[in-house]
């Protein structure tokens, strides 16, 4: 395998643990809320069993009717007309959570707010007018601002007028009787914005009563009037502590619980609060501290992967009941997510249930401590195997490194061979590259250190001719010895420019590449005509061609490949004795071609075999001079380009030239 694979492997293992841990922790998620939904179902019918019966008697609020709805509140109110110690205040904005009359065509002037502590019944009443008329007690009969109170109970209507000459302490009076006061019903009135606000202490009404609120002020055709509709008036709503606390018995951590009328006004409330506590961060040991990351890491993992919580506003004292799903995922204003379910009670009531997310993250903290405490194990057992495989490569890296180093001096001479290896990854085949650069660096550089002595062995002899004849020309006097110095000297210029022309030509085919055009051609049918050309031109030679007679198929330049067959066919004529066989080869050979020249002529001289392509390398007797070795250079040059290799042998009775061209060598495109 492949080091990249390997790497690719290791580093895979890694993703096993966190990806093992999600799957397990969503499956765990999914099966809790599962698991819990069917127990809150199963809850929520025996709540509303109790709840039904407990609400046996209590007239049901119809969904259309109107309501005045009274907040509960532990503890007496300060009436003092202003509401910064009513539910719902807001105190950055200033705002309470107002109702108002219902009109279809402009908001009304009038709103309110009511709270009870199940003995008083506390109002807040504001009336949004300008020019507020104070009552005048020398002119009681001059129209003025006032609240009137009507409540309904049994059939039976009583009503109570509150007015006051100036903002203070107000008491209520009784229209019917010769305006008596009525000390039970007191309040304050204040002067807040454009208009006024009252906020007023009242006996609790009974079960089931209606209580109406109608304002009225002067207007330009008499009294105007705004407020709630008396026929009939609004029903008084409230929460009902004797259900809240019958239901609170029923309810585990983490809990809670809302029942509300078919309008979805709320008439119980209750929730628990999640026992399960967090430990105070300085009284954590440093792995807990990591534990307690991990699992709020993991909330919030398991969060996003839930179903997105529908918003509902769990402090609002209305809620439609066709609005709520029957069950799923919620979202309280406070950010905190509940697993919700619903339940019809008796008389069109519906009961909401709802389980704290934490508890049931918290239920299975057991379980994940101890996935988290295995999956620690694995991660530090596989960061070792990392580390050590790290080092192994680190190693081997190293003393290729050593060994690249050791075999090469200070001044660039290779020195030695790299050891061999059987390593078969990547960097096993980069210890063999190295290996086989730097024995052909050593070849290279030996090459370079014998090349002055082969060029100045080559140079010598014809420029010592050239210095004896001129050196005898200057001190003959004879014709004929003149005539015959000069001859020498002009054969041995000729001798000098054949070595100049041969060093060159290999200089000047390799700038001829860069402008040779490669095409498909069929080398067979190249190779069979240069073939009757080298019958006709060499009647002292027996050549011949071995091969198919079509269907080789290459990409390349036949130029350059006649002008390879043409070095390696003058090679053969100059070794092969008059008479004697030139074979001409071509043979398929997997995806490449083999092309071959063989002679019969005498054997390659074992040191020569591999070096007898490189220039100035011969083994022609010192009668053929004008063979500088470069023929051969050439033939290895056209076998290069074309992508292939050339290689000489000895066979039975002679010597073959080889070279082996692939046949999918791309075009070029034009």
């Amino acid at each position: 395998m492949s080091l990249k694979r390997q790497l690719f492997v290791a580093s895979l293992l890694m993703l096993l643990i966190p990806w093992a841990g999600l799957q397990f922790v969503l499956e765990l998620d999914e099966a809790l809320r599962e698991q819990a939904t069917g127990q809150l179902h199963e809850q929520a019918r025996r709540m509303a069993e109790t709840a039904g019966d407990r609400l046996i008697g209590n007239s049901v609020v119809p969904a259309d009717a109107p309501v005045i709805y009274a907040h509960p509140v532990q503890r007496q109110l300060h009436v003092d007309g202003y509401g910064g110690d009513w539910p719902g205040y807001d105190e950055e904005q200033s705002q309470q959570q107002w109702q108002e009359p219902h009109q279809a065509n402009a908001p009304s002037p009038l709103r309110w707010q009511a709270a009870t502590d199940q003995r008083h019944l506390y109002l807040l009443v504001r009336v949004s007018r300008p020019d507020i008329r104070y009552f005048d007690p020398g002119s009681p009969d001059q129209p003025h601002d006032r609240l009137r109170l009507i409540q309904f109970y049994n059939g039976e209507q009583a009503e109570r007028l509150i007015r006051t000459p100036a903002p203070g302490g107000v008491t209520a009076i009784i229209p019917d009787q010769s305006n008596e006061r009525d000390y039970r019903i007191t309040g304050q009135w204040e002067t807040v914005g454009q208009g006024y606000q009252l906020e007023l202490k009242l006996p609790l009404p009974p079960q089931g009563s209606r209580l109406g609120l109608v304002a009225e002020w002067p207007g330009a055709d008499g009294t105007e009037s705004a407020g709630t509709p008396l026929s009939p008036p609004p029903v008084l709503v409230t929460r009902l502590p004797l259900l809240e606390q019958q239901l609170s018995n029923q309810m585990a951590s983490g809990q809670q619980v809302r029942i509300l009328e078919a309008g979805g006004w709320v008439i119980a409330s209750q929730a628990v609060a999640d026992k399960h506590d967090r430990p105070a961060f300085d009284s954590l040991s440093p792995l807990e501290v990591v534990e307690q990351i991990a699992l709020s890491g993991l909330r919030a993992l398991v969060r996003f992967y839930q179903p997105d919580p529908r918003p509902i506003d769990d402090t609002a004292i209305r809620s439609d009941p066709q609005t709520l799903p029957d069950q799923g995922l919620v979202r309280h204003r406070d950010g905190d997510s509940f697993l919700m379910v619903t339940q019809p009670v008796f008389s069109g009531r519906t009961l909401v249930l709802e389980q704290s997310m934490d508890q049931l993250l918290a239920l299975s903290g057991n379980t994940l401590g101890s996935v988290i405490a295995r999956s620690t194990l694995l991660v530090v057992g596989l960061m070792l195997v990392l580390l050590g495989y790290v080092s192994w490569l680190s190693w081997r890296i190293t003393r290729l490194q050593r060994a690249v180093s050791a075999s090469v001096d200070d001044d660039g001479r290779i020195i030695g061979t790299l050891p061999e290896t059987r390593a078969r990854d990547e960097l096993g085949q980069l210890h063999q590259h190295f290996g086989q650069m730097v024995d052909r660096l050593h070849g290279y550089n030996e090459y370079l250190e014998s090349f002055s002595r082969r060029l100045s062995h080559e140079l010598k002899t014809p420029v010592a001719v050239v210095r004896s004849s001129l050196e005898n020309l200057r001190h003959t006097d004879s014709d004929s010895e003149r005539t015959s110095y000069i001859d020498r000297a002009t054969t041995a210029t000729d001798r000098l420019s054949q070595i100049l022309n041969g060093m060159s030509e290999a200089a000047r085919l390799e700038q001829s590449f860069d402008h040779a055009e490669k095409e498909r051609f069929d080398l067979a049918e190249v190779m069979d005509q240069t073939t009757r050309a080298y019958q006709q031109l060499d009647a002292d030679h027996r050549i011949v061609y071995q091969g198919p007679a079509g269907g080789c198929t290459l990409n390349g330049s036949p130029e350059l490949i006649v002008q390879l067959l043409d070095k390696l066919v003058d090679n053969a004529r100059d070794f092969t004795a008059t008479g004697d066989l030139i074979e001409i080869r071509l043979s398929p050979k997997g995806k490449s071609l083999e092309l071959g020249v063989f002679n019969q002529g005498p054997p390659l001289p074992e040191h020569l075999s591999s070096d007898i392509f490189n220039p100035f390398v011969s083994i022609r007797k010192g009668t053929q001079e004008g063979h500088l070795g470069q023929g051969l250079l050439i033939v290895k040059l056209i076998a290069e380009h074309h992508g292939g290799s050339a290689t000489a042998g000895n066979e039975a009775n002679g010597v073959l030239f080889t070279v082996s061209l692939p046949t999918h060598t791309p075009v070029p495109g034009p």
